[in-house]
């Protein structure tokens, strides 16, 4: 089994953790007020605002006339199909908030770039023993819930180009193995979900569905994450029922938005 990319910090540092999540909202989501970022980090406004302020300063944020703040230069510069994640997240986000009602585990969405992921929306769980906020985090698609399920949308040829071995340089040791894969990703096609269990991150298990469009091709993942001493194999089937529900009330949404 692979070793989990990502094991949070020892001594998190909920400044820094403040200001890149503010940075993420605004990259993902276009634009948001004091107010707005306050609320979503769970701050004061003048927390919200001073770390604005320095977000501006370093071209991480720019304020516009109307006093909202807007991704600035830096962030600019790596964005991508901004409006399209916007539509997505905001469409989606009701029914994470149903899927953590009903589940009370965190609820993701996350969309594929080429070889990696990354989470667009989450909505965390009450309870005290809870796997937090995933919203702006990157990872290796082929190591996640939901990058599996975008992936196994793909041809060989497609999966080919993804990782091709010239794209890798001198990271070769982090491509994966393309038979390995390719059989995985097999058997997820005919089962239409995804479990991770420690992959991505160490004592965190997660399940997953696709979301797709109307033409049937996948667009999004759909997952929710739980600490791993909770996850229940003989839960799974609900959990799966849970989130194919919520699946396709998204996609009901999301194509009546869309004509």
């Amino acid at each position: 089994m692979d070793k989990p990319l990502k094991t949070p910090p020892p001594y998190p540092i909920a400044s820094v953790d403040h200001a890149l999540r503010a940075a993420t909202i605004l990259q993902l989501e276009g634009s948001a007020s004091v107010s707005q970022i306050a609320e979503r980090l769970g701050v004061a406004r003048s927390t919200a605002h001073r770390i604005l302020a320095m977000l501006v300063y370093r071209d991480f944020a720019v304020q516009g006339e109307d006093r909202d703040y807007r991704a600035g230069p830096v962030l600019e510069l790596a964005s991508y199909s901004q409006s399209e994640v916007s539509r997505l997240r905001a469409v989606a986000l009701p029914h994470l908030h149903r899927v953590v009602d009903l589940l009370d585990e965190t609820a993701n969405l996350t969309v594929r770039t080429g070889d990696t992921v990354r989470f667009i929306a989450s909505v965390e769980c009450g309870q005290a023993l809870r796997v937090g906020s995933r919203e702006g985090m990157v990872f290796p698609a082929h190591r996640t819930t939901a990058g599996l399920l975008l992936l196994a949308e793909l041809s060989d040829t497609e999966l080919e180009e993804v990782y091709a071995a010239e794209r890798y340089g001198d990271r070769r040791a982090d491509r994966p193995d393309l038979d390995r894969l390719r059989a995985e990703l097999e058997r997820l096609r005919r089962s239409g979900f995804a479990v991770n269990r420690g992959r991505s991150e160490r004592g965190l298990a997660a399940v997953g569905v696709p979301v797709r469009d109307r033409d049937g091709a996948a667009l999004a993942g759909l997952s929710v994450s739980l600490p791993s001493v909770r996850y229940d194999p003989h839960r799974l089937r609900s959990l799966v029922s849970t989130l194919e529900a919520a699946a396709r009330a998204l996609e009901k949404d999301l194509a009546g938005e869309g004509s």
